[in-house]
């Protein structure tokens, strides 16, 4: 049996100080690249689907998906996580797919548009953690917008230390995300980031405070110039742009960040490589001649990361626990968070 929460799956990761690439797919081709880079590097892995992949694919194409990636990689250890969930509603039919995670996005109200407001963040992902639990899966909450700090450092689109603390006291969550300057997307920053636009010290203050809930960085892809180039070179239009730096990602691993989303470098890699196949040969028009270099760059990506992070050769230790008893572990109150 392969699949595992969230949270036993930090817990391991923060015993043994490493971190947890949580690559984003869509289709089967990003899956499949993604587990064949864990299996050749011994690390555990979390997949992750937003609403957006959801409604794209559909429930029912992305379960059976998932059970196909167990049935071919039973050794190893692998989370599905529903990434942004913008609902109770939302993580309730996750669960009922057999994800074993869910994030509960209440820093947005339902549209995932419109900022919400603490209280309301509170209200719905401890809600969530009620009904996750009970299952024994695990639950992800996030508190602060995300945003650039190029232009200043603006304490809006920071996570107030005291109020993480607060949220997490009240909503049991196994995982906090955090805004720290990060952002979605391949337009992260004009220039290398440095500690101007990127608050690793409000990351390790939180960490202080909250040692033992798992931190998790959003928007880390580091978008790499090499795939720049190669999706340039073959017709994009990719301003010149800075992801996160592996460094910066090293260092927040070094101060609790246990899980790091990572979206755009596996589409640049995938995309890049069948642009390059559509403009070298235009005769080409079997999808699998165009799809397979791509899912070579994205396991070649993947493998770099799980290294990176000091994930690789750590998939052989853990030793799955069963949803069921990790719900008596939720009940007995053993997991609760623990807070300075």
């Amino acid at each position: 049996m392969s699949r595992i929460t969230l949270r036993q799956l930090l817990d391991h990761a923060a015993e043994y100080q490493y971190g947890v690439p949580a690559f984003s797919v869509t289709n089967m081709e990003q899956m499949l690249a993604v587990m064949s880079a864990a299996d050749a590097v011994d690390a555990p892995v979390i997949l992750q689907v937003g609403t957006k992949a959801r409604a794209y694919a559909g429930d029912i194409m992305i379960e059976h998906l998932f059970e196909a990636l167990i049935k071919m990689y039973p050794h190893v250890p692998l989370c599905i996580h529903q990434d942004h969930g913008n609902s109770e509603a939302t993580c309730a039919t996750a669960l009922q797919r057999k994800f074993t995670s869910v994030m509960m996005d209440g820093s947005l109200q339902e549209d995932g548009k419109t900022p919400s407001d603490f209280d309301y963040n509170v209200r719905v992902t401890a809600s969530v953690s009620r009904f996750a639990h009970f299952m024994g899966a695990s639950v992800e909450g996030e508190i602060g917008v995300l945003g650039k700090l190029e232009h200043g450092r603006d304490e809006r689109l920071l996570t107030d230390p005291d109020q993480a603390v607060e949220f997490v006291r009240a909503t049991k969550v196994d995982a906090l995300a955090i805004a720290m300057g990060t952002s979605h997307g391949a337009y992260k920053f004009s220039r290398k980031p440095d500690g101007e636009v990127l608050a690793m010290d409000r990351l390790e203050d939180i960490h202080r405070r909250l040692p033992d809930t798992h931190l998790v960085m959003h928007g880390s892809s580091s978008v790499p110039q090499e795939l720049q180039d190669i999706m340039n070179k073959y017709g994009a239009n990719i301003p010149q742009t800075w992801g996160v730096p592996i460094e910066e990602i090293q260092r927040g691993i070094r101060h609790g960040v246990r899980k790091v989303n990572i979206d755009t470098d596996n589409r640049m890699a995938l995309i890049g490589q069948i642009r390059r196949v559509m403009q070298e040969d235009p005769g080409e028009f079997d999808i699998r001649n165009m799809m397979k270099p791509g899912m070579d760059a994205i396991a070649k990506l993947c493998r770099q990361r799980l290294e990176e992070f000091n994930t690789a050769g750590h998939g052989s230790k853990i030793k799955v626990i069963p949803m069921g008893d990790m719900a008596r572990r939720y009940a007995s109150g053993a997991l609760d968070p623990k807070i300075n």
